[in-house]
């Protein structure tokens, strides 16, 4: 059985967003055009951050550190796409498959623990400001960034090693354009109990407990600046906030809209346009945000922009 199974399971097929040729040309504009804005907005921001030492903040730090990851998030599933549509194929190896499923699980867990951290800095800057430098010193940042990649490159590979074990027989098509962890499951023709457990036992605790963490500081956060006397200091406290707020609504909005359109649908085609909303949209827009809501990054790169022109 394991030969027959290792003779069949050679590749998958990755049925994209649309099986009409003449929609692949705009497909594949709009793709490569999201593509690039997220990896040349997202190096701009890196970029922005390293170069002025005004920037080397915690805050500053972890927002690199989401650049980067959302720069590789659309990295891992984006460019096997635009290949295939060039190509006129929708296969992927089995081996292939499985990495890009271990590194979107990897960088989709990363960007959900730095959101959180995030939070937190943002919860200590402004409930214990005092105490901020004391608290979040560079050393802890880099153990929470260290620690998040732990935890998410564990979990990745926990749920790869759990695929391994399924056997593929036949009808291999994924009805997406990368491959997420569901819907290889859904494929398989052995028994996938333990891996559907997995998958909601790890996805409740490694997602649930940064999502609380997150609520938890930001109710501490309003309570802490509706006690402030002056409507200025108010302003100032929320607005070192809106931009991190505003992505952390992104990304989990989009996730959860995901979720429940999954379970409304009856089609998986419809699953897949829904999962662009979180797999490529939040890490394409989230420079914009950054950059359009802090003024000191707005400095930064103006700075930035006048030097390169020059």
């Amino acid at each position: 059985m394991e030969a027959k199974n290792q003779t069949i399971t050679t590749e998958f097929l990755l049925l994209g967003l649309s099986e009409d040729p003449e929609l692949q040309p705009l497909i594949f504009g709009i793709f490569l055009s999201m593509y690039l804005v997220t990896v040349l907005g997202n190096l701009l921001i890196i970029l922005a951050i390293i170069s002025d030492s005004h920037l080397h903040t915690p805050m500053y730090f972890f927002l690199s550190n989401l650049s980067f990851t959302d720069i590789c998030f659309s990295s891992t599933t984006v460019p096997k796409m635009l290949v295939n549509i060039l190509r006129q194929s929708r296969a992927i190896t089995y081996s292939g498959c499985l990495t890009q499923l271990c590194f979107v699980l990897v960088f989709a867990g990363l960007e959900n623990f730095l959101l959180a951290a995030m939070a937190y800095d943002r919860f200590i800057a402004i409930c214990h400001p005092l105490r901020y430098t004391v608290i979040m010193n560079s050393r802890l940042c880099v153990l929470l960034t260290l620690f998040s990649l732990l935890i998410s490159t564990v979990d990745a590979l926990l749920h790869c090693l759990m695929v391994l074990h399924l056997s593929f027989c036949a009808d291999l098509e994924i009805p997406h354009f990368f491959c997420e962890l569901d819907q290889v499951i859904k494929l398989a023709c052995s028994d996938t109990l333990l891996n559907n457990i997995l998958v909601y036992v790890v996805t409740s605790m490694l997602g649930g407990i940064p999502l609380l963490g997150i609520i938890f500081s930001y109710f501490k956060i309003v309570s802490s600046v509706l006690r402030m006397p002056s409507t200025e200091g108010k302003y100032k406290a929320f607005s070192t906030c809106g931009s991190h707020l505003s992505v952390v609504s992104l990304f989990y909005g989009t996730v959860f809209g995901v979720y429940i359109s999954s379970a409304l649908t009856d089609t998986s085609r419809k699953t897949a346009v829904a999962s662009v909303m979180y797999t490529v949209v939040p890490q394409m827009l989230n420079p914009f945000i950054y950059s359009l809501r802090s003024r000191d990054m707005k400095e930064v790169l103006k700075k930035l922009s006048g030097h390169l022109t020059f």
